[in-house]
């Protein structure tokens, strides 16, 4: 069942908000999936908000589907500054991986399926196919 869209008291006046839609940097930071059926594959779009990322040059995804290696994945930076890759994973897994922002900073994607211990400081960021 669809949600009706709400009214907010902003310090402006009213404004109706859609209780469906995530809003702000939730809605930019969600990992979209596109199961292809003639596959057993699924198409990945990692998406990290210039929010996330600001002032970022280049932006690389590391993780199992690569070996961790921060060099071969980059990912495009839109007009907008937000960073962003589509690739096509196999089905049936979990992949572990992290941003690496300017070769020289590492962030997990804070909207993930999950999040596990990773080999330093910083949680893993999971997506499950």
């Amino acid at each position: 069942m669809k949600k009706k869209a709400e009214k907010v008291s902003t310090k402006a006046g009213t404004a109706k908000k859609d209780a469906n839609k995530p809003s702000g940097k939730a809605k930019k930071m969600v990992i979209q999936k596109d199961f292809q059926r003639a596959k057993s594959t699924c198409k990945v779009t990692f998406r990290l908000p210039k929010d996330a990322a600001p002032g970022a040059r280049s932006v690389h995804v590391a993780g199992d589907f690569n070996k961790w290696n921060v060099t071969e994945t980059p990912m495009r930076k839109l007009s907008n500054g937000d960073f962003t890759l589509t690739m096509e994973l196999p089905c049936d897994r979990e992949y572990s991986f992290r941003y690496i922002i300017d070769a020289n900073h590492w962030e997990k994607d804070w909207f993930a399926d999950k999040h596990i211990p990773g080999d330093s400081e910083e949680d893993d960021s999971v997506i499950v196919l």
